[in-house]
């Protein structure tokens, strides 16, 4: 009789999950440390999953970002040296009326002898 018993159990495992004698079998008890293990081992590679996609976003939005600030550098670099031009800067000046003219003259270079330095020192 025992040997039948043995062999439903064996035949119908579905019904041994559903009741819960499973569970309760010295095999199940012995290696329920080692089961609980695998179980955590999958939650962290779970985990490592969502993180993983989760940084790889992030790296997008940042790759994003670093694409429209270089973009608007060069547009600001170019618009920078636009107004360096001289003529530009002449049309800045008279546009805000600064009161600034050009100057005519052209620069003089100024001398000093040695002994001449010494007196301004």
């Amino acid at each position: 009789m025992a040997e039948e018993q043995k062999k439903t159990k064996k035949q119908n495992p579905i019904a041994a999950v559903l009741s819960g004698s499973l569970l309760t079998q010295d095999a199940v008890v012995k290696h329920l440390p080692y089961m609980l293990f695998l179980a955590f081992l999958g939650l962290v590679y779970i985990a490592n999953g969502y993180m993983a996609e989760s940084s790889v976003r992030q790296i997008n939005k940042t790759q994003q970002e670093i694409k429209e600030l270089r973009s608007e550098q060069i547009s600001m670099k170019s618009e920078l040296n636009n107004t360096i031009i001289e003529s530009e800067l002449k049309k800045i000046i008279a546009a805000r009326n600064m009161g600034l003219n050009e100057s005519i003259d052209p620069p003089k270079k100024i001398v000093l002898e040695s002994n001449e330095m010494e007196k301004i020192n």
